[in-house]
């Protein structure tokens, strides 16, 4: 079986912040996808986050080896962060995937707080776990679902990208078919919508554009708080009637890099690509 990915996007600063520290990636010659949570004050998390993106995208497109970008693009943001004392500190969550030479199977590569899900036949399942005070205390048996949702502790995350040189990658293979829909997130969405929203959502609408931005615009509804940024996959077989472009290929909404982030992303190796995300809406 061979299958096609078709990505819908949306991102926002949010009700609160004043300015978008998330990332996205969507390159359909690679059938690579990224999702990047920067942090590090006014303009480190919007940095390491374009960064981060920028190599990821070149190194896989050199060498097609998931984790060795995840851990180029960490050392890209360590490097960075230790030379320019503006940014020191800076680091990113970093959730991407990439679908398989088999074509059946999307590998996700991941270090943070924002989320892989799989929504399938209607339920939703999580595929990522997150590296976090509150993720551990749950799988310890210290703090429930419902308490985790509540606790002062939910913003500490104990890995992430550009903190140290080298970094820890959880890969996941998820088998896919036709009817699948993955969705990348920053801890925006999670953080302020329930999963069973959520999957309400992902049911009721087939447009993943669409419904990537009502997933934000529920982000934001609910008190928006944090930069939401969402990527939907779908998955049809190949040659299937898909919601998504009339030619296959996938969606792309093209973000510029701001001024002010321009020369960040600049420095890191540029890889060839038909499409890539760098930077932020307002």
């Amino acid at each position: 079986m061979t299958v096609r990915l078709t990505v819908g996007a949306a991102t926002d600063v949010g009700r609160v912040r004043d300015h978008n520290e998330d990332g996205y990636l969507i390159d359909d010659e690679l059938r690579l996808v990224a999702v990047a949570d920067g942090m590090g004050g006014h303009r480190g998390g919007e940095v390491a986050s374009a960064i981060a993106l920028e190599v990821l995208l070149a190194e896989f497109a050199e060498r097609h080896d998931l984790r060795g970008a995840v851990v180029a693009a960490n050392d890209a943001v360590y490097e960075r962060s230790i030379e320019d004392d503006a940014v020191r500190g800076m680091g990113t969550t970093l959730t991407t995937g990439v679908l398989g030479d088999d074509n059946e199977t999307l590998i996700i590569g991941h270090v943070g707080d924002s989320r892989a899900y799989l929504f399938r036949d209607g339920e939703l399942r999580r595929v990522t776990s997150d590296h976090s005070v509150v993720e551990e205390l749950i799988q310890a048996g210290e703090l429930t679902e419902e308490e985790a949702e509540s606790d002062p502790r939910r913003s500490q995350i104990t890995r992430a990208m550009g903190l140290e040189p080298g970094v820890e990658v959880d890969l996941y293979p998820v088998a896919v078919a036709g009817g699948d829909r993955v969705l990348l997130c920053s801890d925006g969405l999670n953080g302020m919508v329930r999963d069973d929203v959520i999957a309400e959502l992902l049911a009721a609408e087939p447009d993943p554009d669409r419904v990537a931005q009502q997933l934000v615009d529920a982000a934001n509804d609910a008190g928006g708080t944090d930069n939401t940024t969402v990527l939907i996959v779908d998955v049809t077989d190949d040659g299937a009637d898909s919601g998504g472009a009339a030619d296959g290929s996938a969606n792309t909404i093209v973000l510029d890099v701001s001024d002010d982030d321009a020369d960040a992303a600049a420095e890191a190796p540029r890889g060839k690509r038909r499409f890539g995300i760098f930077g932020r809406r307002r």
